[in-house]
């Protein structure tokens, strides 16, 4: 927060003057702080106003004011993804066009907004186009599955300690999936409160990436909870289909997905790419690029070439 309370004002009201401009079509306000009447009146940018607020008393009130609201998780997000969450909100409600031009001011958590940054809508991953594809009706259960899906993206391109791995997400139906799958190893996240195991919270990806090398899936509630990992899922069931040269992990995929109503996302450990199947059939491929290279092994004793010896001196 700037040490200029006068400044802040100043920032907010210049932006608000920018998304008075013929050009934006939407100003995307983040925030729990709802402006001042007075700071709106006699402004165009009143009427593109739109607030993401992680609140539903807050989002009421704005509401209240005639303005535009939906509500984000309240998690700890960078700002840049704090953007991408509320407009793969924003992108589901009514008179949001394709190609809409949004003006998006945020800031850190519980801070003054001090970041202004513009998004088209849906021209990428980070405004819902890939997850509009799969047909998901819950914001929330929306911004769950772009939220894999970019996790998974990261595993392709990371893997784990320099190696590439694969693994499985399933999301929804998750009481049928837990019933047609055992549990292959323990748990790591038996015992933990589900505020702590929430897909959605950036601070518990990295363990979930961490557990990506065990054998088996990731079980994830529709609202984000993971409720298990190292689910073994059977690869058998009728009226799958996956892709010739695909292995036992994408199988056991389409198979969750055909014989329950979840999604299940597969990142590959051959060639990265991250799919998405439903109904056994496979919906969504992305990735597959920018994977990083394994980590070269380091020669043993027997290994080590022997030196070479220098070359005599003429004469």
């Amino acid at each position: 927060m700037t040490d200029s309370p006068r400044f802040d004002r100043e920032f907010i009201r210049a932006a608000l003057s920018l998304g008075s401009k013929a050009e934006v079509d939407h100003f995307l306000l983040i925030s729990d702080e709802l402006l001042p009447p007075e700071e709106l009146k006699g402004k165009a940018v009143r009427n593109k106003l739109i607030y993401a607020v992680t609140s539903e008393v807050i989002a009421r009130e704005a509401q209240a004011r005639k303005h535009r609201a939906v509500v984000i998780p309240s998690y700890d997000y960078s700002r840049s993804e704090r953007v991408r969450v509320a407009l793969l909100s924003v992108s589901g409600l009514a008179g949001i066009d394709e190609g809409a031009l949004v003006l998006c001011l945020t800031g850190g958590t519980g801070q003054v907004p001090d970041t202004l940054m513009y998004r088209r809508i849906r021209t990428g991953t980070e405004s819902g186009r890939d997850v509009e594809r799969l047909g998901l009706m819950d914001p929330f259960a929306s911004q769950v599955m772009d939220t894999l899906i970019q996790l998974g993206l990261e595993i392709s391109s990371e893997g784990f300690e320099g190696h590439p791995i694969g693994t499985i997400f399933t999301i929804g139906d998750h009481n049928a999936v837990m019933e047609k799958s055992r549990q292959m190893t323990i748990n790591p996240f038996q015992g933990m409160s589900e505020a702590e195991r929430n897909i959605l919270d950036p601070t518990i990806r990295d363990a979930v990436k961490n557990f990506s090398v065990l054998d088996g899936a990731f079980v994830i509630r529709e609202d984000g909870v993971v409720l298990s990992a190292g689910r073994y899922l059977s690869s058998v069931a009728e009226g799958v289909d996956v892709q010739l040269g695909l292995g036992a992990r994408h199988a056991a995929a389409a198979a969750i997905s055909s014989i329950t109503e979840c999604l299940a996302l597969t990142v590959s450990q051959t060639s990265g790419k991250v799919r998405v199947y439903k109904g056994g059939k496979q919906l969504l491929e992305l990735g597959g690029v920018g994977r990083r290279r394994s980590i070269p092994e380091r020669l043993t004793t027997s290994q080590t070439p022997a030196p070479v010896p220098p070359k005599e001196r003429p004469g």
